[in-house]
């Protein structure tokens, strides 16, 4: 399941888990309808006897053709994705892929989460499925979510773990705070940076804080 997960230096992977087996039937509802009509065209157009109104079986007969094939493939399409897609918890980010044509991505570090919720429906309970939203500081709107999984339960409980021994631990009172290599921390925040967990501009003004303290 991990293999589509790059991981950084000194990064292991913590708890991962992919979409659960209902994943493709869920998203292929449309897909199903699609087959259905195909089914229904098939069973009520008449033989082509020519003329105008040959010519419109025809054209059903097209469509009919379009709705299988499109239905087939969007399904099919699905299925790849839920057998692809894999959703992680490392020991500094929360990292979704999942997706072929349309690939969705994201890695997200603990330190920018804020709370994990998961949303699972009476058959979630007893199938073992449901969703996920990581919620960072631009809140509930922008959160990640991560659609019809396996064990959302325990990939909630795991994050949340996983984000209290990434937090910071709270300096004794009156001891004096450790101060990190400024070299090792910038090589650090380069390495996140090309790979994109951080953008230019965090690293820039994370770089330009450091200095300053140099």
């Amino acid at each position: 399941m991990s293999s589509r997960v790059d991981l950084l230096s000194d990064e292991e992977i913590v708890f991962s888990t992919t979409k659960h087996w209902l994943s493709p039937l869920r998203a292929s509802v449309i897909p199903i309808a699609m087959l259905f009509v195909a089914w229904v065209l098939g069973a009520i157009l008449p033989e082509s006897d020519g003329g105008i109104g040959g010519w419109f079986i025809s054209l059903f007969e097209l469509v009919r053709t379009g709705l299988v094939v499109g239905g087939i493939g969007a399904i099919i399409y699905h299925v790849i994705v839920w057998r692809t897609a894999v959703f992680a918890i490392t020991s500094l980010r929360v990292v979704r892929d999942e997706g072929l044509a349309a690939r969705r991505t994201s890695a997200t570090m603990l330190s920018a989460v804020t709370d994990v919720q998961t949303r699972v429906p009476f058959m979630g309970g007893r199938l073992g499925y449901g969703d996920v939203l990581v919620i960072g500081k631009g809140g509930v709107a922008a959160a990640e979510r991560f659609l019809t999984i396996s064990n959302p339960n325990q990939f909630r409980d795991r994050l949340m773990g996983a984000m209290s021994h990434a937090a910071p631990s709270e300096q004794p009172a009156g001891a004096a705070p450790a101060t990190a290599d400024p070299l090792a921390v910038l090589a650090r925040l380069a390495e996140l940076r090309d790979t994109g967990a951080v953008t230019s501009d965090e690293f820039e003004a994370k770089k330009a804080e450091i200095l300053a303290r140099v």
